[in-house]
């Protein structure tokens, strides 16, 4: 017995196995999804406002479960950051789904009398999204240029669509419309530097580190 616990201990031990990185999958969700709906602010191909809807398919699944399943990783793997963020805007795409899902009754509610004040309740719920960008940008500050870049944008993104709703702007709407697309480009670059750079790929893509 005491050879068999000699021999088993002189066995290698077996190698801890690594995990994925997650921040490629949420980025890549929150910039399609972002992309979607910002065409539509901005009227981008198609006019300003029309087909909503067919956004509502990316902000339950991609922009919003895959985002969430992203943040769960992320703290599997120890990334508060990361798992906040990601977490944050699956969710945040989840409840702009249920906005415009009849079944859920929240437009609904803003019918008659209160019609009118259907943009102000939009308006406010855009600005705590703006709120929550701008406390998440400064997590940024120390990160990378691409990341920092995707927050500033996506916090100005809010900040103009919020405006929008508040006064019932449709040109402010535009602005964080186009302010969106840009946003996820950048999305999509860090991203794809992100999956370059987690395996043996042709060439990467710089992300310039702040640290």
């Amino acid at each position: 017995m005491a050879q068999l616990a000699a021999d088993r201990s002189e066995q290698p031990a077996v190698a801890a196995t690594t995990s994925a990185n997650p921040a490629p999958l949420g980025l890549f969700g929150f910039g399609l999804t972002t992309f979607v709906l910002s065409s539509i602010n901005a009227g981008f191909i198609i006019p300003q406002g029309v087909g909503t809807t067919i956004v509502l398919g990316l902000a339950i699944f991609y922009g919003g479960l895959g985002q969430l399943l992203a943040g769960m990783w992320e703290f599997r793997a120890g990334n508060t950051f990361g798992a906040t963020a990601f977490t944050s805007y699956g969710a945040f795409w989840l409840s702009f789904a249920v906005i415009f899902i009849p079944g859920f009754g929240v437009l609904a509610a803003f019918t008659g009398k209160a019609a009118a004040s259907l943009g102000t309740a939009l308006g406010i719920y855009l600005l705590g999204w703006t709120i929550i960008t701008a406390l998440l940008t400064l997590g940024t500050l120390r990160s990378n240029v691409a990341l920092l870049s995707v927050f500033v944008l996506l916090t100005l993104t809010f900040l103009f669509l919020a405006i929008g709703a508040l006064g019932g702007s449709t040109g402010m709407t535009a602005i964080g419309g186009w302010l969106g697309i840009l946003t996820a480009l950048v999305a999509w670059y860090t991203a794809l530097a992100g999956l370059l750079a987690s395996g043996r790929n042709a060439f990467a893509l710089p992300t310039w580190p702040l640290r």
